[in-house]
This record gives structure tokens, sequence and C-alpha cells, in this order.
């Protein structure tokens, strides 16, 4: 006998033999067993999944002698003629040769005369989204409602280019991707039939190409089974193919996870002088690359891999995040989308390979938050931790006393994280406490508490002063350096200013003013800021005028300048 292709020889002849369509099966087995057949049916979905051969077996249950059954007997003659093509009551019409009104008139003509010998007249007619918008309408009173024997079954890949008027007068099947544990296990029936002996990692692999078309997967399959010598395995499938495997990539991704760009890029020539394509390479990285993200993620399952996930390096997956290896895959299927209007497609894999090189360096923008974040409550807290992780997603922070639980638990400073991800250098020096604040804006504290001592003497107080506050209030501190003519008045401090503006920042800081210089006298006392006028307007006063671009800019963002 003529050799016959996998995909013809085990073309499915019944319902139970079709793979992965089990709603499709259902359905029109229960509607055969009611006796309730529509006059029109429209299977759509991807390529190889079944849709003519649905098409024919439900003509044979149809026709069948022992039916109409869920199930044809497949002897009969009316079966075996179907099965064959040869029955002049089951018509396959080819839609993308048979497009205009004229063939959909021989139809219409046709369908006046009642079926030769079996029971339904059945018109199959395959990819009918080819027929034109005039075929079309022709189409629509025949299936709407033709003659009791006259069965019509359309089969079509896109479903979106068939007229609405024609989905309707249809019952519709939608046809699935065949998922590939299925897929595997038929392909491992078709070896087995063929006496051929296939690896599990060689048929997982066929079955991920496949993309979930059962036809694609048996050709596929013939093609290895042709060169594979009774054996198929993933090595034979890699060289013979020209696939760029694992083995191969494993030692560029550790010299890349281990910052060798030089030895990285020797490893990609070694690749490229084999004769694997720049367009097969970058697609094997980008699976695997995906394989790693998975594995990293706790995923070990072969069918999604598409083989062991000991093949994979373990160094590479100690050295990078998951983070780290999504950006690595980014990158590469950036490449893909690049290299086609690329100057020369090596210049652009070698630099991404450089660039794969400092993937180890990467910091993704939630780590870098999370570093400015604990970076601002070391600055605003001086201290070293511990922080709650509400602290680190809040966009603001409370206050608290920390130095007594580091000193009792040696907490390990959380800012070295954030100087080992940048590499930078950071110190940060604990602020002086501020005593508590004063019940009111404009209020002084009725007492200073007892533990409070004299710790300067009136003249270093503006300097003291200027000192304490240059940690937290900058401005206040700056304003405080302008001041001049101070003066102990019994329980008054008093000082003078110049300007409007800081002698307003002044009076609006009274009030900490107040319980820093009684903190520091140890006694209380009151504050007193005095404007005095320079006189007529001078170069200074002038410049205390805002400028109309200033003016500007405060009216448009709605702020206020201090």
């Amino acid at each position: 006998m003529a050799y016959e292709v996998t995909a013809t020889r085990r073309r499915p002849q019944r319902f139970e033999d079709m793979v992965g369509q089990d709603f499709v099966v259902a359905t029109l087995q229960k509607s055969i067993a009611a006796g309730k057949i529509a006059p029109a049916y429209l299977f759509s979905g991807p390529r190889g999944c079944g849709k003519t051969s649905s098409a024919r077996i439900l003509a044979k249950a149809l026709n069948c002698e022992q039916g109409p059954g869920t199930t044809p007997c497949g002897v009969c003659s009316y079966c075996t003629e179907i099965t064959r093509g040869s029955s002049l009551d089951v018509i396959e019409i080819d839609g993308a040769s048979n497009t205009s009104v004229n063939d959909v008139r021989q139809i219409k003509d046709e369908v006046q005369f009642p079926p030769n010998a079996c029971r339904y007249k059945v018109y199959i007619i395959d990819e009918v989204h080819m027929l034109s918008t005039s075929a079309f309408n022709a189409l629509l009173k025949t299936i709407e409602e033709p003659p009791p024997y006259v069965i019509f079954i359309f089969a079509t890949t896109e479903l979106h280019k068939v007229p609405a008027t024609i989905k309707s007068r249809c019952q519709q099947f939608n046809f699935r991707l065949v998922p590939a544990e299925q897929l595997h296990t038929v392909l491992s029936e078709a070896a087995r039939e063929s006496g051929i002996h296939a690896d599990d990692e060689a048929l997982f692999w066929i079955a991920r190409e496949a993309t979930g078309s059962v036809r694609d997967a048996y050709t596929l399959f013939d093609q290895v089974a042709a060169f594979s010598d009774g054996h198929i395995t993933f090595e034979k499938i890699r060289d013979k193919l020209g696939l760029v495997g694992v083995d191969q990539i494993n030692p560029l991704a550790e010299a890349c996870a281990e910052k060798r760009s030089a030895d990285a890029l020797i490893e990609l020539d070694t690749i490229l002088q084999n004769g694997v394509s720049i367009e097969q390479f970058v697609a094997d990285t980008a699976d695997y690359f995906r394989s790693l993200l998975l594995i990293s993620s706790g995923v070990q399952k072969e069918v999604l891999l598409g083989q062991n996930s000991e093949r994979f390096s373990a160094k590479v997956l100690a050295l990078w995040s998951p983070v780290q290896i999504e950006r690595a895959l980014a990158l590469v299927l950036q490449l893909y989308r690049d290299i086609r209007y690329s100057l020369d497609p090596r210049f652009e894999l070698e630099l991404v390979v450089s660039r794969l090189s400092w993937i180890t360096d990467y910091v993704s923008s939630a780590d870098m938050k999370t570093a400015l974040v604990r970076a601002r409550l070391v600055l605003e807290r001086g201290a070293t931790g511990p922080f709650p992780e509400a602290d680190l997603t809040s966009e603001t922070s409370v206050p608290v006393t920390v130095r007594e639980q580091e000193a009792e638990n040696h907490i390990e400073n959380p800012f070295a994280e954030f100087k080992r991800k940048l590499g930078a250098e950071i110190s940060v020096e604990p602020k002086l406490e501020a005593p508590d604040p004063p019940v009111g804006e404009n209020e002084v504290a009725t007492e200073v508490p007892s533990s409070v001592i004299n710790t300067v003497s009136f003249p270093e107080l503006k300097e003291a002063l200027v000192s304490f506050f240059q940690s937290t209030k900058n401005m206040l501190a700056t304003g405080l350096a302008q001041s001049y003519d101070w003066k102990d008045e019994q329980e008054v401090v008093s000082f003078c200013v110049e300007k409007p503006l800081v002698y307003t920042l002044l009076k609006q800081e009274s009030a900490a003013i107040t319980a820093e210089i009684s903190r520091l006298l140890g006694k209380k006392k009151t504050v007193d800021v005095r404007l005095i006028n320079a006189g007529p307007a001078t170069a200074d006063t002038e410049s205390d005028e805002i400028p109309a671009q200033v003016d500007m800019i405060k009216r448009l963002f709605k702020g206020t300048i201090l």
C-alpha cells in the first residue's frame, strides 16, 4: 500500500475519536439521539482541530444503515462511501474556489432533487468565509427553509468574516485548541502504532510546537520520525532542525548572570558559528527565559516547560531573582521585534547579550520605592528601625521613638539593602529629639519639664537655635539667622527682623521657637518678634516684591509663597 501520512491515517471516524472537543461531541450526539436535526450547522475554530472530520462523522451518523445514531457503524456502504469521499449524497465544496453566485445557484438547483440512496443530502462547505457577499445572500433563503432531506454544514477558521445573517440561521459550534497533554497522548499512540520509540521530552516538544492543532502535531511528528531512525529524542530534533538547546544556552546565561560579558559574547559567537540563525536563537532564548521564569515561580510541569526542569542552570536561578528573569525575557522579546528593521541583526543581538550581563544589578521600580521609603523613614525618625510593613507602603509616616528598641535588640540598619542595591555609601546622622509641641499654635507651654536644665547662655542662644532647626526646619533656621538685636527682657526674649516674609514665618513658628528657647535657657520664656522698617524703598525691599513669573506660577498651581 502507498504511504499514508499520520494525519490522514488517524483522522477520526467516530465522535468518540475526536480529541479535545467534548462540548461539540456531546451536543451533536444528544441532538441525533433526540431526532432534533438542524437544517444548517456552522463549525468554527483554529486549523487542524477537527471541523471537517466532525462534518463527515455527522454525515455518516445521519446516513448510516444502522442509524440515525450517535455512532456510525463505519462498515456499511454508506459509511465507507462517505469516508472515501465518493458518496453522491454527501457533497464537499471548497469555499475558496467556489465563491461566486453561479456556484450557489447550482446548489439551489440541486437541493430540489432528493438524495440518490442516503437518508439525507449533506452539503459540507469548507472555508465558507471565502464566499462573496452576493453568494452569501443567495444562500439565505435556502438554508433558512431547505427541503427536509437537505442539511448544510459550514466550516471556517475566520468566523468574523461570516455575515450575521448566515450565523443567525445556523447552529454554531466553536472548536477549541487541543491541550498539550492530550496531544502528547495521541502522539504516543501514533508512535506506538508506527513501531517508533519516542521519548516523552521529544513528544512534549512536538505537542508545544503544534500550538493546539492536531494536524500540525501529526505533520511535525512525521517529519521528525523521518530522520530519527526509529527512536525520536530531543537531541536529534535539536541537531537536525537547527534548534538552540538548553545545554547551549546555559553557559551563555551563566556568563551573563556572573557579569562576564566577554565570555557571554564568545559563547554567542560559538552558537552562531554552528549555523544557527539569529531568529531561531532569539526564539529559543525567549523560550529559555520563559521556562526559567516559570521554574523560579515554582512551576515544574513538564508540559509547560517543554522539557525536564533539571536541564536548566541552577546557577542562573540562584543569581537572578524572578524580577530580573522577567526583565531578561522582556529584552529578548523586544529584540525579536527590533531585528526585522535593524541595520544588522547580529549587532542588535550582541547589544542585548551585553545588556543581559548587568541584569544582576537591575532594581525594579517596586524595590526602588521600598528603598526610598526606608530612606525617608530613616531621615524622619532619626533611627535605624524596625519599620512595620505598613510604613513602607503608606504615603505618610507617624514618627515613633525606636532608639531604645534598637539598643535592646541590636537591629541591623534597614538602609543596608538600599545601599547594596544602589551601590551607594549613604550615612544618616540621627537628629535631635524635639520636645512635645505646645497645645495651641501660638500658646506657650505652661511649665518647663523638670528634666530640662540650662544648656546655653543667652549670647549663645541664637546660634544654638539656628543649629537646632537646621535639621528639622531649614526655612525657620534661615529666618532666625537673619534676625538681630536679641534682648533678654525678664520673661520675654525679643529680636528684630527687617523683611516682612521673614517676620511672617517667625510669627507662625513662634510656638516652636518659644519651646526651644525655654528648653535651652532652662526657664519659661516668651518670644517677641519685631519688624523694623529699613526706611524708604531700597534694593532689598524691592527684591521682596513677587515677580510676575512667580505670581503666575503661584496662581497656576494654587500655591503659597513662604
